[in-house]
């Protein structure tokens, strides 16, 4: 049986080199043009070949997004465009427009096309017109339950991609007019300014919001797996290296527990533990097991403290001096109990007891973002590039 894939959002280089080494099977990313996340730093083309040199090193793939509502005005130059990426080594795309379609599989059959959730594709009549038109995969919309996506599967022949992860759209998978119609930036073109997410007065001046919670599908991995989906798709092309590495790699550690037949009560409940404190939001499973209600959204206001826990992106470590080096994000001291996780899997808690600056000099505190300091630990691990520290505890 084939394992499932792990799909990863990529909002640049190395965010893609990240995401493949804690983890994931394949990435998407868009580049500066005809993409959905305008606002991302996204790729050139150039950026897109060294990234699927990158990929195809390691054995895994890249996906290209081309997923905006074209107008006449977008159509110029698409052609030559498709072209230019298709030679930098991608490996597929995912799109949403029919003539888009037609043209990657006349002239690049070579490629696979992937229909895009903005198409909102709910049922499998729909998956078998797009069939027909030579799509390789359909992202189903998010907005299904686990019997009708288990339904359209028994009824298609294509493979089938669901989301697991990260921010949900308001709007019908992401056919959204609020943020053309508030902001004149036009969502379905790139421009999404997250209307959703504002707050806003009713008539007694009391403060709501209509957004959502977002997703978390932690515990319904092995159901999509036995009812037939083919990839798993993390949602966050715009999130930082530290979200991307912790919720990459524990979606990571929980389908190779599931493939190994290793994964118990007292892991999922490790696994969800580090899903929930990388967040900001509160999840849900929307739709999956029941119909959306009141609990799956924000109503009367909501709070959005980001944490604090990622404390640097580790630099070097010296196996003879046994001393870590790495740029600190977040405030931390010594006594503090932090854990140091790599690309590996490997997690290490232990306590701060040396701390250096970039002079090697004593201190007891680091606290200014972006500086360099070395913490002095014996490591027993390779400690590869991109490993991370976060915080367990502070000292009391």
């Amino acid at each position: 049986m084939k394992k499932i894939e792990l799909l990863s959002p990529a909002g640049d280089l190395e965010r893609l080199k990240v995401t493949l080494l804690y983890g994931a099977d394949a990435v998407y990313i868009g580049g500066q043009h005809y993409s959905l996340r305008a606002n991302a730093k996204n790729f050139s083309v150039e950026e897109i070949r060294e990234g699927c040199r990158f990929a195809h090193q390691l054995g895994k793939k890249v996906y290209l997004t081309l997923n905006i509502v074209f107008h006449n005005e977008d159509m110029d130059g698409v052609e030559e465009y498709i072209q230019q990426v298709v030679e930098a080594g991608i490996d597929a795309f995912i799109v949403s427009d029919p003539f888009i379609i037609s043209h990657i599989k006349k002239n690049y059959p070579q490629v696979e096309v992937h229909l895009s959730t903005q198409n909102s594709t709910s049922n499998y009549e729909a998956i078998h017109f797009f069939e027909e038109e030579g799509v390789d995969r359909v992202v189903l919309a998010r907005e299904l339950s686990k019997k009708q996506i288990e339904e359209i599967i028994k009824n298609i022949s294509c493979d089938i991609e669901v989301f697991i992860h990260g921010a949900m759209c308001t709007c019908f998978s992401g056919r959204c007019a609020l943020s053309n119609y508030v902001t004149n930036r036009d969502a379905n073109r790139g421009g999404c300014a997250q209307v959703c997410r504002f707050s806003f007065e009713n008539e007694d001046k009391k403060e709501f919001t209509f957004a959502t919670k977002d997703m978390n599908m932690a515990r319904y991995i092995e159901d999509l797996i036995d009812i037939g989906v083919c990839s798993l798709k993390v949602e966050g092309r715009m999130r930082s290296l530290y979200y991307l590495a912790v919720v990459i790699g524990t979606y990571r550690n929980i389908i190779d527990d599931i493939y190994s037949h290793t994964l118990t009560e007292e892991k999922m409940k490790v696994y969800e533990e580090r899903l929930d404190r990388v967040a900001n939001r509160e999840t849900s499973t929307h739709f999956f097991m029941r119909d959306e209600n009141y609990n799956d959204q924000y109503y009367g206001g909501r709070s959005e403290v980001s944490n604090q826990d990622y404390l640097g992106q580790v630099i070097s470590y010296d196996n003879e001096k046994n001393l870590l080096q790495f740029y600190e994000r977040n405030y931390f001291e010594e006594g503090d109990t932090v854990e140091l996780f790599t690309p590996n899997g490997d997690h290490i808690e232990f306590v701060v007891e040396e701390l250096f600056d970039k002079n090697k000099e004593k201190m007891d505190v680091a606290r200014h973002p972006d500086e360099i300091y070395f913490i002095k630990q014996k490591l027993l691990i390779e400690v590869p590039e991109y490993s991370m520290i976060k915080i367990v505890r502070r000292k009391k």
